[in-house]
This record gives structure tokens, C-alpha cells and sequence, in this order.
């Protein structure tokens, strides 16, 4: 079994057709094949189903191969990497997932910093639901997720960055906006639109219960931004996490955004891997990196207001721990 036989695959997996895979890979589409072929032949088993008016299509074992698939595939490249910078540096392509509300407050920022702090990773991110992030995690799509630690699932191993609590948003003129602070049964006979999205949905009405209340949602929606226009609207009241720098909605119309005055369990953040997996060293430079530069997030809201501190260090410093990091994460 060869790496240019696992490459062929992963890549007609994702392609669809043998001819998308040869096009990616900038050969023939008998080579591709032929190299599925011989990989099958000595694994035993089907791993795709060809179909000339369907493409392809993935055998049980397949989906099963798939993820082992593209973590060999992986590896071999770090390998590759690390002999060339002898050791000392992290180097390659690095895949990391976000929950889709955290997306605009924290990538842009690692976007652009990381690499600069790491020139020889190349970083791309995937957004999605909690759900989505572990299942990319565990199919081997992305090296780590940034996302809330809640409800995780057995297999997934979540390291908190920082934590943080929610805030009640309330339209400008509603009759609790000037006070400074809101305590949750104030809020009983008002209409609340909830943000629906796991386990945003599930992490807020904890917060009411906990408080004695169940909320009366007039609406429900998966968009954090149509939460906030419809609050400025006046259509009711919310509860969100995530707090943009202008307390404006789309439309421009004003928002008031006030502390909950009752003790409420902070949310905590952070990245998330599979468990029992080594990671890349360009994983573990990234996950150090995280560290220092989101440690000044925590405190209400968790967004909004100056970036933390400059990140200190370097990659090469990152990289360095990388093999005592990997090995805490290996046994976790």
C-alpha cells in the first residue's frame, strides 16, 4: 500500500469521478484507476462503487477507510515537513474547524496573525454546527475545532481556552434598557427570541431554569444576526454570548446590551481534537498560539472591545513543544 495509492483515493472520494481526481492530481485517469484498484485488491475489500451516470460512491468499508485515509496521508506530509525544517519549525497545510458564531470574532484575527507568527503553515478553516465540527473531526477533515464546551461527544477531547457569559439584548426602547443590570425574572413576562442553534438553545434555557424561569419565545432562528435585527425591531428580548463592537443591527437600528445581575455558569471555550490522535506540529504551534492571544477574552461577552495582548513567541518556540504537547493530548 502506497501513499500515491491513498492520495488517489482520498482525492476520488472528494472529487466524485476518477476524471475530477486525475484533473487534481495532474494525471491520467487510468493511472488513478488503476492505483484505486491495486489498493483494493490489497486491502480486500471495495472501497468505492463506479457509476458512469452516478460517479462515485463510497463502499461501508470506504467510509469506514476514508478518514484512516487522509490521517495517513497527513501524517506523511508532517513527516515530510519535519525532516526538512530538521525539527525545529512547523510546517504544511493546517484545516482547523469553528462553531459558526464564533466564526467572525475569533478566525479573522488568527487568520491573519498566525501566519504571520508561523510563515510556514499554510491555515484554512471549516465553519459549522457542534454536530458538523465533530464529525469533521472525527473523519480526519480538520486537526482541531474552536468551539463551545458543551455537549461534546465521548471520543472528543475539549481543551478550554477561556470562558465566558451571556448578556441579555434589549430593544432601545424597552422598558428595562436603562438599567445596569438585568436580573432574569424581570425578564418572565417578556417575549424572547431565541438563537436556535446547538447548544446555544440548550446553554440558554439552562440559564432561564436554573433562574425559575421558562422563557416564552415568540421566535426562533439559526441566525445570530437576524437575532439582534428583530430585537431592534422591537419583537422581543434575547440572550446571546457573542457581543459585535456596534450595538447596531443589519439595518442600523440601535440595540441595548445589558449584564445579567444573577450568577450565571460561565460558557467555556476552547479547541477541541480527537482523542488518542498525535497531533501535527503545525497543530500544536497553532494550538499554543490560540493560547496566548485568546487568554484575554474572558470576562462578559467574550468579544467586542480591544484585542488581547500581541502573541509572544515564535513558531519555532511553538514547535518546540510540540512533541511534549502532543504527547499530554496523545493520553488524553
Amino acid at each position: 500500500m502506497s501513499l500515491r495509492q491513498l492520495d488517489y483515493f482520498v482525492t476520488a472520494a472528494e472529487a466524485g469521478t476518477m476524471t475530477g481526481a486525475a484533473q487534481l492530481l495532474y494525471v491520467s485517469q487510468s493511472a488513478v484507476s488503476a492505483g484505486i484498484g491495486e489498493l483494493e485488491h490489497q486491502l480486500g475489500v471495495q472501497l468505492l462503487i463506479r457509476a458512469k451516470a452516478k460517479g462515485l460512491t463510497l463502499t461501508a468499508a470506504g467510509r469506514l477507510f476514508l478518514p484512516e485515509a487522509r490521517a495517513l496521508l497527513a501524517r506523511s506530509e508532517e513527516l515530510r515537513s519535519g525532516m526538512r525544517e530538521v525539527g525545529q519549525t512547523a510546517a504544511g497545510r493546517l484545516v482547523v474547524g469553528c462553531f459558526t458564531t464564533l466564526a467572525p470574532f475569533l478566525l479573522p484575527r488568527l487568520l491573519e496573525e498566525f501566519p504571520a507568527a508561523c510563515p510556514d503553515v499554510t491555515l484554512d478553516f471549516l465553519e459549522g454546527s457542534l454536530d458538523e465540527l465533530q464529525r469533521l473531526l472525527r473523519e480526519g477533515r480538520c486537526e482541531l475545532a474552536l468551539l463551545y464546551g458543551v455537549d461534546t461527544e465521548p471520543g472528543i477531547v475539549f481543551d478550554r481556552l477561556y470562558s465566558t457569559v451571556p448578556h441579555v439584548l434589549l430593544p432601545r426602547e424597552h422598558p428595562l434598557a436603562e438599567r445596569d443590570g438585568i436580573r432574569l425574572a424581570d425578564l418572565a413576562d417578556h417575549e424572547m427570541i431565541m438563537l436556535d442553534v446547538p447548544p446555544s438553545r440548550r446553554y440558554f434555557s439552562e440559564v432561564m431554569a436554573d433562574a425559575g424561569l421558562r422563557p416564552v419565545v415568540r421566535h426562533r432562528t439559526e441566525s445570530f444576526e437576524l437575532v439582534r435585527s428583530l430585537v431592534a425591531r422591537g419583537a422581543g428580548y434575547s440572550l446571546l454570548i457573542q457581543r459585535p463592537a456596534l450595538d447596531i443591527s443589519y439595518e442600523g437600528r440601535a440595540v441595548r446590551i445589558r449584564p445579567i445581575a444573577d450568577e450565571v455558569a460561565p460558557l467555556p471555550v476552547g479547541l477541541a481534537r480527537l482523542s488518542g490522535t498525535l497531533p501535527t506540529r503545525r497543530a500544536a504551534a497553532f494550538a499554543s498560539f490560540c493560547r496566548t492571544v485568546l487568554a484575554g477574552r474572558s470576562g462578559a461577552g467574550g468579544a467586542g472591545g480591544p484585542d488581547a495582548g500581541e502573541p509572544q513567541g515564535s513558531c519555532r518556540k511553538a514547535a518546540s513543544l510540540a512533541s511534549a504537547t502532543g504527547a499530554c493530548w496523545a493520553n488524553a
